[in-house]
């Protein structure tokens, strides 16, 4: 989508979004980037209430609705999510949107709102079942997975943030037509700077996947401080204690992203990731990485990167404090880092986004015109 029609300066963009986790961030990224291309976005908040903060930031981007219904992997029974699919459809009426882009795949499942459904699929009870715990989910949230592929099956389209996430979409769920990849982007902007040692983490700690227990359990192998910002207790009752490392609980983005542009080495642990925004983020900030050997990270940041086998504390040990010790290196993986981040631009996945919207829209119109 080049152009600045008038059609394309009133097409509206119903998005789900939710405060918790990554998404938060990706949603607003990418409306930033889609406004002009002439797409206007409405924020659909599904889960727990958005902070002061991040309402006055989504509010500075677009229309932000809050919607009182439960995220699928935070609700106890299917009953629970059961308002959602007919409070979409009430939302894509009355703000006239012109497509509906849903960042859950399960908010898809019964939808029906007449305009086209874009699904991201950002990640899932099922595939972190599979890639966390090497089994299928248990037989209490299998209907997370039904509701999502029917989701995947009632979409115009589905994304996917990386292709080892497509891939493991396509080991979990067979088959998903229409399924396209698109990276996801960061808007941190390139930066170089002096930097101070110690080492940084951050993320949902509370949530396996994310493995910041072994990361703890390094720490003290590790010649510079570690630094661990995020919670490591989950809204549900998750808690993953953090008593080795320097723990700097939830903080902003604004904050972390301070504390990530003074760190000389940032780690990510994760067992789990369909993208990790948090690399991407500590490249463009200058740092060097060192990341869990694990098909994503091996994806996106291979040659760019130190890897350390994500279930042993002293290879993350190891890998660090090999970076410590020899600072030519380190600024070599920091310098690939950054060049390999530019691959990954705002601009460039809100152009594809759009792309596909217009596709879709395009797509739709002729269908309803022949009919």
């Amino acid at each position: 989508m080049t152009g600045r029609s008038n059609k394309a300066a009133r097409r509206r963009i119903l998005m789900s979004v939710d405060a918790v986790g990554g998404v938060w961030r990706y949603a607003l990224d990418l409306a930033v980037g889609l406004k002009p291309l002439g797409l206007e976005t409405i924020f659909a908040v599904f889960g727990p209430r958005p902070s002061a903060e991040q309402v006055r930031e989504a509010e500075a981007i677009g229309k932000l609705i809050y919607c009182d219904a439960p995220l699928d992997w935070m609700a106890e029974t299917e009953a629970d999510v059961k308002a959602v699919p007919g409070t979409i459809a009430e939302l894509a009426v009355r703000e006239r949107a012109d497509l509906v882009h849903l960042n859950l795949p399960s908010q898809a499942a019964a939808v029906d709102v007449g305009v086209p459904v874009v699904v991201v699929s950002h990640s899932c009870v099922s595939t972190w079942f599979h890639a966390v715990r090497g089994s299928s989910v248990p037989e209490a949230w299998q209907w997370q997975e039904r509701l999502n592929r029917q989701g995947f099956d009632q979409a115009d389209a589905v994304l996917a943030p990386s292709r080892s996430h497509a891939a493991l979409l396509g080991c979990v769920y067979g088959t998903i037509d229409g399924l396209q990849v698109i990276h996801n982007a960061s808007r941190v902007s390139p930066a170089g700077g002096p930097k101070d040692d110690f080492v940084f983490a951050a993320g949902r700690w509370w949530d396996d996947g994310k493995n910041g227990a072994v990361l703890d359990a390094a720490a003290p192998e590790i010649s510079w401080p570690v630094v661990m910002a995020g919670s490591n207790r989950g809204p549900t009752g998750q808690y993953v204690p953090i008593e080795k490392a320097r723990n700097r609980g939830e903080l902003s983005h604004a904050e972390t992203m301070e504390l990530m542009g003074k760190a000389a080495i940032v780690v990510s642990p994760s067992l789990y990731e369909p993208f990790g925004l948090a690399p991407l983020e500590a490249a463009r900030c200058g740092s060097a990485l060192v990341v869990a050997d694990i098909p994503t990270y091996r994806e996106l940041w291979d040659g760019a990167a130190l890897f350390a086998d994500p279930h042993d504390p002293r290879a993350f040990a190891a890998a660090v404090n090999r970076l410590v010790r020899d600072p030519s290196l380190r600024t070599i993986c920091a310098n690939r880092a950054r060049i390999r981040s530019l691959d990954f631009t705002a601009e460039a996945q809100a152009n594809a986004v759009a792309r596909l919207y217009t596709q879709i829209l395009s797509t739709k119109s002729a269908f309803t015109a022949a009919e």
